[in-house]
C-alpha cells in the first residue's frame, strides 16, 4: 500500500505506520480500562468502598460465569483472559455511542484480531492441560481421516467469531444513522437503548463462544489418567 492511498483512512503517522481511527480508539479503550481498574483497585479494604464493591461484583460476576463452563480448578487461570475480552469488546461496542466516534468492532480486522487471540488461547489452555502430544492426538480421534476436518472446523469457527460480531455491531451503527437521518433527533432514547442493549449481548456472545471453545479444549480424555483426570484440568504454577 502506497504511503497516498494509506494516508486516506489514516488518522495519524507514527513514522511509516498509519494510525486508522480503529487503532487509536482500540487504545483509548486499552487505557481507559488499565486506568478504571488502578482507579477501583488501588485502595483495598478489609470494609469496602463503593468503588471496591464495584470492581468485587463485577469479578465475582464474571467468575461464576466462568464456572458454569469449565472446570472448577480452571476458573482461576481461564478468568484472566475472559474478563478482559468481555470488558473490552463491551467497551470498543460501546464506543460507537460517542459523537464523532466508531465501535472499533465495526472494523473486520479488528474483530479478526479478537477471534485470533480466541483460536491461539484455546490451543495454549488445551496443551497446558494435555501437554502437547496429548492435546494433538485429538485431531486423530476416532480416524486420521477426520484430522483435516478438525482443522477446518476451527478455522471456520474463528473465521465465523470474527464476522459475526464486526457484522453485528457494523449493522447496528448503520441502522442508527439510518434512524437519524430519516427521523432527526427525534428518537434518542430508545435507539441509545437499543444500542446499549446490542452491544452488552454482542460481547457477551463473543466471550461465551471463547469460553466454550476453551472448555472443549481442555476437557479430559474419557481415558486419561490421574495425572490427567478433571481434577486438575489445568496445572498451577508452583
Amino acid at each position: 500500500m502506497s504511503h497516498d492511498s494509506a494516508a486516506i483512512t489514516a488518522v495519524l503517522w507514527l513514522g511509516p505506520l498509519p494510525l486508522t481511527e480503529t487503532v487509536l480508539t482500540t487504545w483509548g479503550n486499552m487505557l481507559a480500562l488499565v486506568v478504571a481498574a488502578w482507579l477501583l483497585v488501588r485502595h483495598p479494604a478489609l470494609l469496602p468502598s463503593r468503588k471496591q464493591t464495584l470492581a468485587e461484583s463485577i469479578l465475582v460476576a464474571i467468575e461464576q460465569a466462568i464456572a458454569e463452563v469449565v472446570p472448577e480448578n480452571a476458573v482461576r487461570p481461564v478468568l484472566p483472559f475472559v474478563a478482559t475480552l468481555w470488558l473490552f469488546i463491551l467497551c470498543a461496542n460501546l464506543t460507537g455511542l460517542i459523537p464523532g466516534l466508531h465501535a472499533p468492532t465495526r472494523d473486520l480486522s479488528a474483530t479478526a484480531a479478537l477471534a485470533l487471540l480466541v483460536f491461539g488461547s484455546t490451543h495454549w489452555y488445551g496443551i497446558r492441560t494435555k501437554g502437547l502430544r496429548s492435546y494433538l492426538k485429538h485431531y486423530v480421534e476416532p480416524s486420521p481421516i477426520l484430522a483435516p476436518f478438525h482443522i477446518l472446523s476451527e478455522i471456520t469457527r474463528t473465521l465465523a467469531l470474527a464476522i459475526r460480531l464486526f457484522g453485528n455491531i457494523m449493522s447496528l451503527e448503520m441502522a442508527a444513522l439510518l434512524v437519524l437521518m430519516i427521523a432527526g433527533f427525534l428518537v434518542p432514547v430508545p435507539l441509545l437503548m437499543l444500542h446499549v442493549i446490542e452491544a452488552v449481548v454482542q460481547a457477551y456472545i463473543f466471550g461465551t463462544l471463547a469460553l466454550i471453545y476453551i472448555a472443549g479444549a481442555i476437557e479430559p480424555d474419557e481415558n486419561a489418567t490421574s495425572t490427567d483426570s478433571p481434577e486438575h484440568p489445568i496445572k498451577e504454577k508452583s
